[in-house]
């Protein structure tokens, strides 16, 4: 009876291991499933592959299946990439699938996108990463732009061009130009964090592009002249697109030479161009000095006829000498300062240099809201200074 039993429980233990390795073959493990990111550059026109591998921890015994769909995100579909939804297969014996979603090209600058790959119902083990980010890498620098507009020449009589800056250079002339970077907004509540390299400010086709966008915080940037070009007298021609929206804020401006050592306004202000997003039909023209310890200013403004200063471009100008400062909007006089009293000493006794920028938010035009379209871009054909 016991040679009976013994073999009895050996056919028991043979038929429990036989069981399990069956169930192990039939794919019953617990695999962990997860899909990876991927990014690429967008290429021009025509599509490119963008390729997601979806992964088990280990080789699958049996095939394992799988659902997957794309879903939008700042890439849209039929715009940016071309929608997918299907199943996919890890074959027996490995442990990697791949999906494949075809990326739209263009060659127009704008964010880099970013499209989600989701994965579901899969036919054995747990999916542990569901969603993979495709990220469409801009390699563009083509700002399509409305070449119409304003224009002015480059000579006058009685002047002679010293410098300018025609933005035609493969990227901005640091020997000329500096980046100023941080939350710098100068006790005027600005939201925006200024960056630099050619992530917010760039050339394309011979302009100059300031970019303000919404990254989850807001970032643009900040150019000066300082310590490299400083001008004193003449007349100035900015030949400039834009931005517009509630909360956004452009300047085309200048600071005394002095700026770093005796701060501000006692180095005086020339702002030869500022608009409030939420008025983007109206630019304005100031002066800003120090008056006894206090600061103390004098502007006016002027506004298009029809049309707004987005939709082309327009020169921005001032006549400057040691008698006053005229402003002008596409070679129309619109504000003028005299400058030969004495405590409005700064704006005539020392050079400036040029700073260009677009703030967002602030206390004079708001911050952002629900209207206010990003990203924002402020496109300058060029900077001159005739003496």
């Amino acid at each position: 009876m016991k040679v009976i039993s013994y073999i009895m429980l050996a056919g028991l233990a043979v038929l429990i291991c036989l069981t399990a390795c069956q169930d192990d073959d039939n794919g019953d493990t617990d695999y962990s499933i997860y899909i990876e990111n991927t990014a690429r550059f967008e290429g021009d026109n025509g599509t490119i592959t963008f390729t997601f591998s979806v992964k088990t921890d280990q080789t699958v015994n049996n095939a394992l299946t799988f659902s997957y769909e794309t879903r939008d995100d700042q890439a849209t579909a039929g715009d940016d990439y071309i929608a997918q939804a299907g199943t996919g297969t890890i074959a027996a014996g490995a442990r990697e699938a791949v999906i494949e979603v075809e990326v739209i090209g263009e060659e127009m600058y704008e964010e880099d996108e970013d499209f989600q790959v989701v994965i579901s119902n899969a036919s054995a083990g747990t999916i542990v990463t569901s969603t993979a980010v495709g990220t469409i890498r801009n390699d563009d620098d083509f700002v399509p732009l409305n070449e119409d507009g304003y224009i002015t020449p480059n000579s006058y009589p009685g002047y002679t061009l010293v410098w300018s800056d025609e933005f035609e250079g493969a990227g901005l002339n640091t020997a000329d130009w500096n980046y100023e970077t941080g939350n710098s907004g100068w006790g005027n509540n600005e939201l925006q964090n200024y960056m630099s390299g050619t992530s917010n400010a760039f050339l394309s086709n011979g302009k100059l592009v300031i970019e303000a966008k919404n990254e989850g915080g807001y970032t643009s940037a900040r150019i000066t002249t300082q310590d490299k070009q400083a001008f004193q007298y003449g007349r100035i021609d900015i030949r400039a697109i834009l931005p517009q929206g509630q909360g956004i804020w452009p300047a085309l401006w200048m600071l005394g030479e002095d700026f770093s050592t005796i701060g501000w306004p006692h180095c005086g202000e020339i702002d030869i161009m500022e608009l409030v997003g939420h008025q983007p039909d109206r630019v304005y023209g100031t002066a800003h000095w120090d008056n006894n310890g206090s600061h103390a200013s004098y502007g006016d403004n002027v506004a298009l006829n029809s049309g707004v200063f987005a939709d082309e471009f327009h020169v921005f100008s001032i006549v400057w000498n040691a008698q006053s400062i005229r402003w002008y909007l596409d070679d129309n006089l619109y504000h003028t300062i005299d400058i030969t009293p004495a405590n409005l000493s700064e704006l005539k006794d020392q050079p400036f240099f040029f700073i260009f920028n677009v703030a967002v938010g602030g206390d004079w035009p708001g911050s952002p809201d629900g209207t206010t379209v990003f990203p924002q871009r402020m496109i300058v054909d060029y900077v001159r200074v005739f003496q």
